[in-house]
Formats: C-alpha cells, sequence, structure tokens
C-alpha cells in the first residue's frame, strides 16, 4: 500500500469504513472547527469551507505527530440541497419535515473535500456533487424510518446505504458522494501529491 500515512480529519465511521475497505488504515484525529456560515453562503462553497476548516483544525498535530513528513490530511463535510442546505435533523419533528420535503423530487447531495500535506503545504480542496431522485414514498415509510436511529447523524436525514435506499428512485454521479465521501475523485487528487507513490 501507499509509504504516505492517511489522517483522516473526521469521526465518521462512514468514512473511516471506506477507506479501511480501500486498503487504507488512516489515523483517526477528530476535528475542531467552527462550523458557522453566513446564510447567504452557496452549497458548494460552504462544504469546501468546512471541509478546509476541519483539515486546518487537525494541522498542528499533525506537524507535532509526523515531524519528518510522510503524511495527508483529508477532511470532508457533506450537505443535501434542495432549495436550501438541508443539514442533520435537529429530532423526530425535523427528520419527518426533511423527508417529507424531499419525496418525489430530485435533490443534490454536495461533499466537500481538502486534501492537505502540512509539511510542503500543498493542499487541494474540490466539491462533488451527485443528483438523488426520490421516490412518491408514503409517510408510514418515513415513520417507520424516523423511529430508527439511522436519520439523525446524517445531512438529508437519510442513509442511502442503509434502510432508506428502497426509496431512491435513481442517481446520477458518484454513489460514494452520497454516502459522504467521493472517493473516486479523492483518489485522483491524491495522486497528485509527489509522496503519494
Amino acid at each position: 500500500m501507499k509509504s504516505t500515512t492517511i489522517v483522516l480529519a473526521s469521526s465518521s465511521p462512514r468514512r473511516i469504513e471506506m477507506l479501511k475497505k480501500k486498503g487504507i488504515e488512516p489515523v483517526i484525529i477528530c476535528p475542531n472547527a467552527d462550523e458557522n456560515l453566513s446564510d447567504e453562503t452557496e452549497p458548494k462553497e460552504a462544504v469546501m469551507q468546512l471541509a478546509l476548516r476541519k483539515a486546518k483544525s487537525v494541522e498542528p498535530a499533525v506537524k507535532e505527530r509526523f515531524r519528518s513528513g510522510g503524511a495527508i490530511i483529508i477532511a470532508a463535510d457533506t450537505v443535501v440541497y434542495l432549495d436550501r442546505i438541508i443539514g442533520k435533523p435537529r429530532d423526530r419533528e425535523d427528520a419527518f419535515a426533511i423527508l417529507h420535503h424531499l419525496r418525489g423530487k430530485e435533490h443534490f447531495v454536495a461533499t466537500g473535500v481538502a486534501i492537505l500535506e502540512p509539511v510542503t503545504g500543498s493542499k487541494k480542496v474540490f466539491c462533488e456533487v451527485t443528483r438523488v431522485g426520490f421516490r412518491d414514498y408514503p409517510d408510514s415509510d418515513i415513520n417507520s424510518y424516523i423511529d430508527t436511529e439511522e436519520p439523525y447523524d446524517k445531512a438529508g436525514g437519510y442513509a442511502i446505504q442503509g434502510g432508506w435506499g428502497k426509496n431512491v428512485a435513481y442517481i446520477v454521479g458518484d454513489y460514494d458522494n452520497v454516502i459522504g465521501f467521493p472517493w473516486t475523485r479523492i483518489k485522483k487528487e491524491l495522486e497528485s501529491f509527489a509522496k503519494w507513490h
């Protein structure tokens, strides 16, 4: 595998699992970043800004731990948007409102990714967008789903790879991006770093 250490600035079980499935054992450092943004910030810009903040928040720890280099930080932030940015549901009522709003419609999932190499200062920041269409499901499907724990730590209140997948009519773009980690694009960008060999 690659000689470079990948530092994942995330505690997301899904992102950790996806890297491990690719044969990468990441070092996990949880970010501590201000996630407040102006209401006027466009979704794509928002996720790129937040991903970069997350990456930079762990940069000092990575510099300390890997003083001779050999580490690359990856951070990501995902939102769902339609007519507005839709984050994680606050509670059951909010989860119902979100899934009711998205019913029978196409929406967008945007993941911002920041890749930093602390020693050289090299960085890449990009956004991947996937279109997702939901079928016209009944309220009973929403109620059954929001009675589980699954919706509450996910942007848009659903997991395409979980129990909500049956209500997805189609996707256009990267499936992994909907989970929150567009690996195809990340791998391509990593390969532009000299130490990723």
